[in-house]
């Protein structure tokens, strides 16, 4: 014989005395004596009886409690416990409920060890804080789909593709990141996305660079002994970025060598070592004048505090009416390695602090080719202080 079901009414409830009334198959009705009322749900699991709440009356109406019967007791049937399984749909729904601010920052902070200065000038976070976290960042991680990065990303795709493709990848990063921890997201989000917005039509340049050729010249002009001079002369004897030249620390310099800690280099991925500089004569000399200008130790400071920008030596080089940038002396001091000179490849990449070679290959190479680096830059020393220099070649050692 069946069991009876909905057995009671609305009216029943309302006027309801104290105590447990039944709907049928498990559904009750709990009339407490301070007058509130919930419903719960009696069945049997693994042997053993449960109840489980299903909310307050009249929050939770007659038909709704019905109908959430209904479910928990095809959960029963499948053979699990319906408060477990309840419990666990919660847990998974407060994971996802996770927001992107906050997984993007976790992400970036495991991370911090492999980034230089453990990340401390921020351009890994930057792209994700300027571009994507005002947007998205208090969206649960969980509900981020393709849709919502196109829409993100879709103003600077074509304007700023650059800063538009690293912040796709560090949102690839961070997503890969929330996956790791347990979140339910989609992990090709960011593809499907970038397919969304399409090829972007910005096309990437070159830093502008003056030819090898032209440099001399304009380093022989730098004769007005300031800091920025200074400065821009070493930059191109030593053919190093400015980060490390501009944070020059006197007590970097031994001797002919300037040792770059490592977490100063770019350009450097699976190297843990600082990085030499060998000083040609002509670097030495300049170190020499800029030292009465140091200031805590820094051989080129800035007017007020720190150290000079690097939109300091731009600048200088704009009011010369000049397009080319500072960055750009390595590509002149490259070309002319290749161009005039024999050097071997790994030896003209070393001097540029590139790292060479694989991982094991790097393992079983210790030198760091620092002789051959040496005369090779007293010879880029004489091409630029020369009045009429000619081509000078580089001797296999």
């Amino acid at each position: 014989m069946a069991r009876l079901k909905n057995k009671l009414t609305n009216a029943t409830l309302k006027a309801a005395a104290p105590g447990k009334l039944s709907d049928g198959e498990g559904l009750w009705f709990l009339k407490r004596e301070d007058g509130g009322a919930q419903w719960f749900l009696r069945y049997v699991a693994y042997g053993k009886r449960h109840e489980m709440g299903l909310g307050r009356y009249p929050d939770v109406s007659l038909k709704a409690a019905r109908d959430e019967a209904e479910k928990w007791r095809a959960v029963v049937a499948a053979g699990k416990d319906a408060i477990k399984e309840r419990d666990r749909a919660r847990r998974k729904a407060q994971r996802n409920q996770n927001i992107l601010s906050d997984i993007a920052r976790d992400a970036f902070e495991s991370r911090k060890a492999e980034l230089k200065g453990d990340g401390t000038a921020g351009r890994w976070f930057s792209p994700l804080e300027l571009h994507v976290l005002p947007k998205l960042g208090k969206y649960p991680v969980s509900e981020i789909d393709q849709r919502d990065i196109r829409d993100t990303l879709a103003p600077i795709w074509h304007e700023k593709a650059d800063t538009a493709r690293k912040a796709l990848n560090r949102l690839s990063i961070v997503l890969r990141h929330a996956a790791a921890l347990g979140l339910d997201v989609d992990l090709q989000a960011t593809e499907k996305a970038k397919a969304l917005l399409g090829k972007q039509r910005h096309v990437a340049t070159n830093i502008p660079a003056l030819s090898w050729q032209e440099v001399p010249a304009f380093y022989q002009s730098l004769n007005g002994g300031a800091i920025t001079e200074l400065a821009l002369r070493l930059l191109i004897l030593t053919a190093v970025r400015s980060h490390p030249l501009r944070f020059l620390h006197i007590d970097q310099i031994s001797g002919d060598i300037w040792t770059i800690p490592a977490e100063a280099m770019k350009g450097r991925k699976g190297a843990t070592s600082d990085f030499r500089v060998p000083l040609s004569r002509e670097a030495l000399s300049v170190i020499d004048q800029a030292r009465p200008f140091a200031r805590d130790g820094f051989l080129f400071p800035s007017l007020r505090k720190g150290v000079i920008s690097d939109a300091t030596m731009s600048r200088f080089m704009e009011r010369r009416g000049m397009a080319e940038r500072p960055h750009g002396f390595r590509s002149s001091f490259r070309d002319w390695v290749a161009e005039t000179t024999n050097t071997p490849f790994d030896v003209s990449e070393t001097a540029l602090g590139h790292t060479v070679g694989g991982k094991v290959e790097r393992a079983y190479r210790r030198t760091d080719f620092l002789e051959q680096r040496r005369a090779l830059m007293e010879r880029w020393a004489v091409r630029l202080t020369s009045i009429s220099p000619g081509l000078v070649a580089f001797a296999k050692g």
